[in-house]
């Protein structure tokens, strides 16, 4: 009955003509997001971060409308899957492997019809996923203390470099400079200022949008420019847009299972969508028929239903380790992360009876942006097939001139400005040495809080570092971060993303 009424509370909110409007405008503009190849979600949310804050939208109307663009950016990245065999996000990478065979073949509008629905079967249980466990979750994030929490930090840095990473050394590295740039600014317990080198910009720290908004929005500025701006072709014709209701009904155990196997990734810190992706993939293949294995990667449906389920269905598990433990689950719930705290709202199980508000009204808002999302990315595809043949030297400006305005309205700092070109051309770096960012904001974002707890572990224990290992919760906690961390490394060959072979090859044109 808690849940219901809970709910209900959620859909007083959710259902007010203004936080409507903000769930169909974060649904239509995360699907463009989604289907532009190359930006993703979280260059979306990251872009819009500052632009929420410059409308004076409250904390409830911020997170609806990004909640929504980034479930529309995982919807809309199947978009230039099928039709362009580029992945408009990591996450649809595996939605290239069947579905551009099945445009080539002619039957485009069937593969977006399919990938459509299984995107809002993913979504759908995915959030009533996060409805009924967030609540049990958070029950048990009661009996977290000081040492748990650095514990459950631990865990989410080694997932991300472990599970999250092709390179845990890579992964690790990254994670540290997050914390060493945590760090910077005035030491909370003892005034002193730590590594500002006499620069009082930096007495109060690193925004971490400013960051964010540097190493995810302004370093795919620079890739851009490296790849000298090429503009973007229409692959393959699309037809008139109708539903193969056998053909659709064909895929709904795949559509399920994928659902199940994603929503199960995303609940990982730091598996996220990708990983998602690409189990809901290999497992329809692995238990498919053996007449029909050699159809996968030639055209098979049920090879764009799985995965779509899988990665949208990700996307929401991975809300309920941030909000119920301040841990986000994949890149984007990390720049969702971000969202919240710079508005002050401390994810964790006391989100839960503080501001119920915020949780259910987000629960309820995306429940309906689920249905806007279907109505929107099947009878309205061809507006978004449309818009991929935007010429990214069109897209490039608006893009720098969001990110520099954007931030600008937030701090109203010049000094910030350069410093996010600085992050920028951090990420563009690392993106040419492929380290991972991810780790840097998740650093960025739980430097600070991993320090204050690992500090009042110490004072508790009057110093005794073996504290930190006294609980059944934080024992269990760091043999799973040691597990994440060490197991990809045996089991590299069987984790490793499959590279996109050419279709051409697959299908013999």
């Amino acid at each position: 009955m808690d849940i219901l009424t809970n709910l209900a509370l959620g859909f007083s909110i959710a259902l007010s003509p203004w936080t409507l409007l903000l769930a169909v405008i974060g649904c239509f503009v995360g699907t463009i997001i989604g289907a532009l190849p190359g930006l993703g979600p979280s260059n979306g949310v990251a872009l819009l971060i500052p632009i929420s804050f410059s409308m004076g939208l409250d904390a409830i109307s911020a997170l609806v409308l990004l909640t929504s663009v980034y479930y529309g950016a995982m919807y809309g990245g199947r978009i230039s899957s099928i039709l362009l065999n580029i992945p408009g996000d990591e996450p649809a990478m595996m939605t290239c492997l069947d579905g551009y065979p099945m445009a080539k073949q002619g039957y485009a509008s069937d593969a977006l019809v399919i990938s459509g629905v299984a995107s809002f079967v993913g979504a759908f249980l995915a959030t009533l996923g996060l409805m009924f466990l967030s609540p049990l979750l958070a029950r048990v994030a009661y009996q977290f203390g000081p040492a748990e929490y650095f514990a459950l930090y631990m865990l989410a840095f080694c997932t991300l470099g472990g599970i999250g990473s092709n390179n845990q050394a890579k992964a690790a590295l990254a994670a540290a400079l997050g914390l060493a740039i945590a760090m910077i600014g005035m030491d909370k317990t003892t005034g002193m200022p730590r590594f500002t080198f006499g620069e009082l910009h930096l007495m109060d720290g690193i925004d971490f949008l400013v960051a964010i908004v540097g190493l995810f929005a302004v370093a795919e500025v620079f890739h851009f420019i490296e790849s000298h701006g090429k503009d973007s072709a229409i692959g393959v014709k699309l037809g008139k847009i109708v539903v193969d209701w056998r053909k659709l009904w064909s895929t709904r155990w795949a559509m399920l299972k994928g659902s199940g196997i994603g929503f199960l990734a995303g609940i990982l810190p730091g598996a996220g969508a990708s990983l998602g992706s690409f189990l809901a993939y290999m497992t329809e293949k692995a238990t498919a028929p053996e007449a029909e294995k050699a159809s996968y990667g030639t055209g098979n449906p049920k090879g764009v239903a799985a995965p779509e389920a899988g990665n949208n269905a990700a996307a929401g598990g991975a809300l309920i380790p941030m909000l119920t433990l301040g841990v986000p689950g994949s890149g984007t719930t990390a720049v969702l992360l971000a969202l919240l705290l710079t508005l002050n709202i401390t994810p964790g199980p006391l989100l839960f009876t503080e501001r119920p508000d915020v949780v259910w009204g987000l629960i309820a808002a995306l429940l309906i942006a689920n249905f806007v999302l279907l109505v929107m990315n099947v009878p309205m595809v061809k507006v978004f097939v449309h818009i991929l043949s935007v010429p990214s030297w069109i897209l490039l400006p608006g893009v720098t001139m969001v990110a520099f305005v954007g931030i600008f309205s937030l701090t109203g700092s010049s000094f910030d400005m350069m410093l996010m070109v600085g992050f920028g051309v951090m990420g563009w770096v690392f993106r040419k040495l492929d380290i991972p960012t991810v780790p840097v904001i998740l650093g960025i974002l739980l430097g600070n809080s991993m320090e204050d707890n690992l500090r009042r572990a110490m004072v508790l224990s009057d110093g005794d570092w073996t504290y930190l290992f006294s609980s059944p919760i934080s024992i269990g906690l760091w043999l799973a971060a040691v597990l994440g961390f060490v197991a990809p490394i045996f089991l590299r060959s069987r984790l490793k993303k499959p590279s996109l072979v050419s279709h051409d090859d697959l299908t013999g044109d």
